[in-house]
């Protein structure tokens, strides 16, 4: 078939195969956003001639860098975070435990970092909530519009799924395709609300 199964999906994010478009989506930093790479960033601090300004980049290259490293994060979870100084300040919302231990634990290994609060969420249990996850997958991905998305180990579009309340995160590269996204994760039977957080970031712009 043309989606990736689930099973196939959870195997390659085991291996460690990961995207980088979705986290770099939800980075936010007290610095300026600079042009996205060509990687997918979509927030990056912006070098400076001050010293505190580039320690600052050099820990968030690298908390990025060891985050989608995690051998959990997948299509389900979304992390986010920011570089004050010395403090790293971890975000977003997973559907493992481990994942959200595993994010403090290799941020605080990193050189300089002080300080890690930790405010990922874990998702709560729920069949009802992974019935949706494997119904909002197929539905986005299996779009024609929206099938180029998943071709990654992990897709830039993340699906985050709370007591039945579906919130859209990553990118896309078009408005047409947000708002087929949308639509997808609307049609899926059960779901109580949608929120869509998908950014637009044309591929031409990525340098």
């Amino acid at each position: 078939s043309k989606t990736m199964s689930f099973d196939r999906f959870l195997a390659a994010v085991a291996a460690g195969a990961l995207a980088l478009a979705s986290l770099a989506a939800g980075q936010q930093s007290s610095s300026p956003p600079a042009k996205p790479g060509a990687s997918g960033d979509q927030q990056m601090h912006r070098v400076n001639p001050s010293t505190a300004t580039r320690e600052e980049d050099r820990i968030t290259r690298e908390v990025r860098h060891q985050l989608v490293m995690l051998p959990y994060y997948s299509v389900f979870d979304d992390l986010k975070f920011s570089v004050q100084g010395g403090t790293v300040v971890l975000q977003g919302a997973v559907i493992n435990p481990a994942t959200k231990s595993d994010a403090e634990g290799v941020v605080k290994r990193i050189e300089g970092v002080e300080h890690v609060d930790n405010r990922i969420e874990v998702l709560p249990p729920s069949s009802m909530d992974d019935r949706i996850r494997r119904a909002e997958y197929r539905a986005i991905f299996g779009d024609d519009m929206l099938f180029r998305y998943g071709e990654a180990a992990v897709p830039s579009i993340h699906i985050i799924v709370k007591n039945g309340r579906v919130t859209l995160e990553g990118v896309v590269d078009n408005d047409s395709d947000k708002n087929v996204a949308g639509l997808r994760a609307n049609g899926v039977p059960g779901v109580f609300s949608v929120t869509n957080n998908l950014l637009v970031i044309n591929p031409k712009d990525q340098k």
